[in-house]
């Protein structure tokens, strides 16, 4: 079982928010660039990249949407404390 990842995610306030980014992914947009544009957390600046991190590192939501999803797939919306996330799992290690 992985017990580190690399993810990259987009935090927005509202649920129908993080509902039209992640259609917008699925038509081809750049997650990077989605980020950079409404992604509320300061990762957003780096195009969502949250870099490495261990199992347990965050909040339990996200935790376990990042080591259960597939990789490299957007998933979401994760609901938790800050609002509504989409993210995509660089990989599991």
């Amino acid at each position: 079982m992985a017990s580190t990842a690399a993810a990259l995610h987009i935090l927005v306030k509202h649920k129908e928010q993080a509902d039209d980014i992640l259609k917008q992914l699925k038509k081809g947009a750049k997650f990077q660039t989605l980020a950079k544009k409404y992604s509320t957390c300061p990762s957003g600046k780096r195009g969502g990249d949250l870099g490495e991190f261990r199992k347990g590192a965050m909040v339990p939501a996200f935790d376990k949407a990042v080591f259960t999803s597939k990789v490299l797939e957007p998933i979401g919306p994760v609901k938790t404390k800050f609002g509504y996330h989409i993210i995509k799992v660089l990989y599991r290690t």
